[in-house]
């Protein structure tokens, strides 16, 4: 069992920097590809970034590539997601994800933390 717990939303303006955490209960942390995804309000949830085990390889939705950078501490159980120059259209809950796959379909993680709450003003 993994316990995914998000943290550092919060109201910007566009053009402004947040960065997410998400902290990781138990010693299979480095085991599990992360993912980030978002979810708007009366918008489907959508695929923003993941990251392999290692730490090596990360990928990126069109829509946020080049704003935002995804990174593990797997020392800490954690991991990141840096946004930069944020836009109204990311005002959305963020939530990270725990999966065995390498894969952009949320319905292959296993495990998701509660969310935490992003909105950028105009």
């Amino acid at each position: 069992q993994v316990q995914l717990v998000e943290s550092g939303g919060g109201l910007v303006q566009a053009g402004d920097s947040l960065r997410l955490s998400c902290a990781t209960s138990g010693r299979t942390f480095g085991t599990y590809i992360m993912g980030w995804f978002r979810q708007a309000p009366g918008k489907e949830r959508e695929f923003v970034a993941r990251i392999t085990r290692s730490g090596g390889t990360r990928d990126y939705a069109d829509s946020v590539k080049g704003r935002f950078t995804v990174s593990r501490d797997n020392a800490k159980n954690t991991v990141y997601l840096q946004m930069n120059s944020l836009k109204p259209e990311d005002t959305a809950r963020y939530y990270c994800a725990a999966s065995l796959q390498w894969t952009d379909y949320g319905g292959d993680y296993d495990y998701w933390g509660q969310g935490t709450q992003v909105t950028v003003s105009s």
